[in-house]
């Protein structure tokens, strides 16, 4: 149970942090953190909570990442669903916050024909630059793959596992320095849906491939990293020794 309240609070963190800095402070006028600042945000926000619960429950806080690590034989099945949901309902319960905070500002609404509204994510006129369905597929499968073979590379036991957090943490950054403009962002299920749900309309109903292209992306990544990259041979060994004596 405490793997799952760790699943939960650390979902929730990253998308109050990640999503609720493109609602408060994205557009800021004049002082907006922008694309850069918001990237920043949803790296700082895994990376906090990867330290703070990640050796309670291994860090996932994203329904493709448990299952890019089932695939890479890291995670057992039986805990793939209660994950899941735990990270949704965190999910969930983060973005029902970010609605009340943005409630309490005269004259707010959702714009749910606005591509990015309430950070949502999309394709084609919800894309925030216009990107095909094909394109955004694309992006988030590829990215959400590398995603998983540099967590699996930087939590492998023989790597220098102590700045891991870093790692994937700075990774989901340039993952969203690229990103942002074609689908707004996922390689996270969880966090599509939670900011969809409050959203409703077209991006709503484009959801499934925000959960489709990353869990896919996810699973090829885990395959790649257990059967083409992972070495557990002598040597492998005598490397980690001289790198970390």
């Amino acid at each position: 149970m405490k793997k799952l309240f760790a699943e939960f609070f650390g979902t929730y963190w990253l998308v109050f942090g990640g999503c609720g800095s493109a609602i408060f402070a994205a557009g800021f006028p004049e002082l907006g953190i922008g694309f850069a600042g918001v990237a920043l945000a949803f790296g700082l926000t895994v990376l906090a909570m990867a330290y703070a619960v990640g050796h309670i429950s291994g860090g996932h806080f994203n329904p493709a990442v448990s299952f890019g690590l089932w695939a890479g034989g890291k995670f057992p099945v039986k805990d793939l669903i209660p994950y899941i949901i735990a990270q949704c309902v965190g999910a969930i319960a983060a973005a029902g916050t970010l609605y009340t905070i943005a409630s309490g500002k005269a004259g707010f609404v959702i714009d749910s024909t606005k591509a990015g509204a309430f950070a949502s994510n999309g394709f084609g006129a919800f894309s925030p630059d216009g990107y095909s369905l094909q394109a955004a597929f694309i992006a988030e499968f590829v990215l959400t793959l590398f995603f998983i073979l540099i967590i699996m590379g930087a939590t492998d036991k023989f790597a220098n596992s102590n700045f891991c957090g870093i790692v994937i943490g700075l990774t989901l950054t340039v993952i969203h320095l690229i990103s942002i403009p074609i689908t707004n962002t996922s390689v996270n299920p969880a966090r599509s849906l939670s900011q969809a749900l409050f959203v409703g309309g077209e991006p709503l109903s484009q959801v499934w491939l925000f959960w489709v292209a990353p869990v896919l992306g996810a699973v090829l990544g885990g395959f790649i990293y257990k059967n083409l990259l992972q070495n557990h041979s002598e040597e492998s060994k005598i490397n980690k020794s001289t790198i970390n004596p």
